[in-house]
């Protein structure tokens, strides 16, 4: 299958991916032998080669490090490029003047192409941090200004998400991951759970993104990862269960075309308008691309 089949739309939305040049910034978290081969520079280009011919014609930049200086670099990139449509950008959610940061962004160049804000809570110690006072004054900033907050959590973390998305109704949270399930061990709880507690929320939405490498990067097949899609699938729906690739960290375990492909036989049952709401309307719809 050299593409992912067509939705009624004929549109495909990956709503998940990143870029970095490491002469402008080190990405520190790239560490060790393993993630070695993500130690060189991502660039649209690059991206563009890898997306345009599967379909893509839309995708949501992600922020990748909590460093201010990156989202304004991200937005402004979105308005030169053809191919981004959304950011998600990164701001300090506790820090007091967030909703003033949130405004100052929006005026940057490219500033309309903000979407959402993301923190890497998958490193935060403390696994209730979203609940912080200040960070939940920051979450109320983040829904005030009308965008969305991605969740990039470990299963641990999951418990928090839950609470943090009942205490802001007026937010959406869109899950990054499916909440990064332990699929190299092929164990479904307490993640699966926790992730339907997620979903019985209804300002909550989950990315079929970064299954490949929570698998055995070199090993995985789409049925390894089958159960954790088809749970997202049914607590979520396909009216707000998104597709991303994650590129290029899915390079890891999988080339952008080969992860498009298991997005598209884990979702082969679906029919024309689900498959729809999968790969490109429940992005555009949640992120307002």
């Amino acid at each position: 299958m050299g593409a992912v089949r067509r939705t009624v739309t004929d549109r495909i939305v990956d709503a998940h991916h990143h870029v970095w040049d490491l002469s402008v910034r080190d990405q520190d978290w790239i560490n060790g032998p393993d993630l070695a081969p993500l130690r060189r520079n991502f660039g649209v280009p690059e991206l563009e080669a890898e997306a345009r011919p599967l379909g893509v014609q839309a995708t949501v930049l992600v922020q990748t490090i909590t460093v201010a200086e990156e989202t304004p670099e991200f937005l402004a990139l979105a308005a030169e490029s053809a191919l981004i449509a959304g950011v998600v950008g990164w701001t300090d959610l506790t820090r007091p003047d967030v909703a003033e940061t949130l405004a100052a962004l929006r005026e940057l160049p490219g500033g309309r192409y903000l979407a959402g804000i993301r923190h890497q809570v998958q490193g935060e110690p403390d696994p209730e941090w979203l609940l912080r006072p200040d960070v939940r004054r920051g979450l109320a900033a983040v829904a005030g200004a009308g965008l969305v907050y991605d969740l990039v959590v470990l299963p641990h973390q999951l418990p928090a998400c839950v609470k943090a998305a009942a205490d802001h109704p007026g937010l959406t949270f869109v899950l990054d991951h499916l909440g990064k399930p332990p699929i190299a061990s092929a164990e479904l709880e307490p993640w699966a759970s926790d992730v339907r507690a997620l979903a019985a929320l209804p300002n909550t939405v989950c990315k079929l993104s970064g299954m490949v490498t929570e698998a055995d990067w070199h090993t995985w097949t789409a049925e390894d990862l089958r159960p954790y899609a088809d749970t997202v699938l049914d607590a979520f729906g396909p009216e707000r269960l998104m597709f991303g690739s994650d590129w290029p960290v899915c390079t890891l375990a999988a080339p952008y075309a080969e992860v498009a492909r298991a997005a598209d036989a884990l979702t082969g049952t679906l029919g024309p308008e689900e498959r729809a709401d999968v790969f490109a309307g429940t992005a555009t719809r949640v992120y307002r691309l």
